[in-house]
């Protein structure tokens, strides 16, 4: 299964076969229902996470309600960067959507990576600052955009969502009622 995760880290920075052996040999697999958790708020997230198949949604609850921040689909990597840098109880979490497919890698694995294969660090820098990139289009677009217009973004950038995830997880994610979002999809079924 780290065929394809290898395919996106080379694609990033070439790898030679003795960089690609080493990484292969710290990673491991796991397999998760639909609904099972990936990480629960308090956890301390420990590992970095490649969806190989399925999907995962990462939410935080806010006075007993749930605010999903993002969705996860094959070929992404997920971690919680605040705690698995700090080792901090995460605020976050992340249920599968559909049954999944995981390979996953230590913190501890990837600083051994890193002083071994420099070639890490560059890999691991550049996913952050994608990371990083995502979550500010996430908030600018939260901030600065109408839920029409999220909504319209969403569909323009990430059609096979309206496939695989529920309309209240969408809703959610826009930052809107479920009720709002049916009232947005009759106005624009209308246009």
């Amino acid at each position: 299964m780290t065929d394809r995760l290898l395919q996106q880290l080379n694609t990033i920075a070439s790898l030679t076969e003795t960089e690609e052996q080493a990484f292969v040999a710290v990673t491991t697999t796991r397999r998760l229902r639909k609904k099972e958790w990936l990480m629960r708020q308090g956890d301390i997230c420990r590992m970095v996470t490649f969806i190989y198949s399925g999907s995962l949604r990462l939410f935080h609850t806010v006075d007993g309600e749930e605010k999903t921040i993002q969705f996860f689909f094959e070929n992404a990597l997920y971690t919680d960067y605040l705690s698995f840098l700090t080792g901090q109880p995460t605020l976050e979490n992340v249920q599968a959507l559909e049954d999944c497919a995981l390979v996953q890698f230590s913190r501890a694995d990837l600083e051994q990576l890193y002083q071994q294969h420099p070639v890490f660090e560059r890999i691991g820098r550049i996913s952050a600052e994608r990371a990083f990139l995502s979550l500010s289009a996430r908030n600018t677009l939260l901030t600065n955009q109408s839920p029409e217009i999220r909504y319209q973004q969403l569909i323009q950038a990430r059609p096979d969502l309206f496939q695989r995830v529920p309309q209240y997880h969408i809703a959610s994610f826009l930052g809107i009622k479920p009720e709002s979002l049916s009232r947005i999809r009759k106005r624009m079924a209308t246009r």
